[in-house]
């Protein structure tokens, strides 16, 4: 006989796997279009589609679920504080290797950094956004991130609506760089400031809070899809790894004269 409230307690005991599922999926796309980012720019394959709209439009949506699935599963998880500096750690990892090992390669200011520290931030912030309403929340961060997104070419507005030129002043330096405002000798292959970034981010974890008070996260138990769903549960050492992989993969394959 079953206890009262035991099916809740098992949800609750219960992984998300469909936010592993989606995570994974997220990661191949990304480690595909990393392996033609190498074809192209290491290797010197003339492929043009891949400067077209379609392939920023691919490799936006990797960035955008990557951003707005950390801010959702930023309230699942323990000691959020280990976690942000784990990640952040990870991104200096990233910059440091890349620096000394390929730096015409190099990433300053990468995700794992803005993904870092926007764990960090929201340890902070999360006792004055719970104040917020869930809804409110997530309209204007959604609000805000379309306004800024172009404030690292110099803009502030909705694309070309109620655009406005910012003051260059802002793009000085390092710490201006790591905001949003990068300076004019700014260089780095995988590049994400904090603003406008952390809107993104915060749309997640507001949209969290909203799928959590209609009681509906029950629609992210599910079953894992094999190797995917995998991928997506360490994401983080994935992440890691995977350029290395790629490198020497591309390596060993242009020895071949396969490539």
């Amino acid at each position: 006989m079953e206890t009262r409230g035991g099916g809740k307690a098992r949800i609750k005991n219960m992984r998300y796997v469909r936010l592993d599922n989606f995570r994974g999926a997220t990661l191949i796309s990304m480690m595909i279009y990393h392996l033609v980012w190498d074809l192209v720019y290491i290797y010197g394959k003339n492929w043009n589609w891949y400067e077209s709209r379609p392939a920023y439009v691919w490799q936006q949506s990797i960035c955008w679920s990557f951003i707005f699935l950390s801010g959702f599963c930023w309230s699942l998880g323990s000691r959020p504080l280990r976690r942000g500096l784990i990640v952040f750690g990870g991104g200096m990892l990233v910059t440091i290797v890349t620096m000394i090992f390929m730096p015409e390669q190099r990433v300053v200011f990468g995700i794992l950094t803005f993904l870092g520290s926007a764990m960090l931030l929201l340890t902070w912030l999360d006792k004055y956004w719970k104040k917020v309403n869930a809804k409110i929340g997530l309209l204007s961060s959604i609000v805000l991130f379309l306004w800024t997104k172009e404030i690292n070419s110099g803009y502030l507005g909705f694309g070309r609506v109620a655009r406005c030129r910012l003051p260059l002043e802002l793009y000085r330096n390092v710490v201006t760089t790591y905001l949003g405002f990068p300076d004019s000798g700014f260089y780095s292959t995988d590049y994400f400031s904090l603003f406008p970034w952390i809107f993104l981010f915060f749309a997640g974890y507001f949209f969290y809070r909203i799928v959590k008070e209609a009681k509906k996260m029950e629609l992210f138990i599910g079953k894992k899809i094999p190797i995917v769903g995998d991928l997506g549960r360490y994401s983080l050492l994935i992440y890691l790894l995977h350029q290395p992989f790629l490198y020497l993969l591309l390596q060993i394959l242009n020895l071949m004269d396969i490539i």
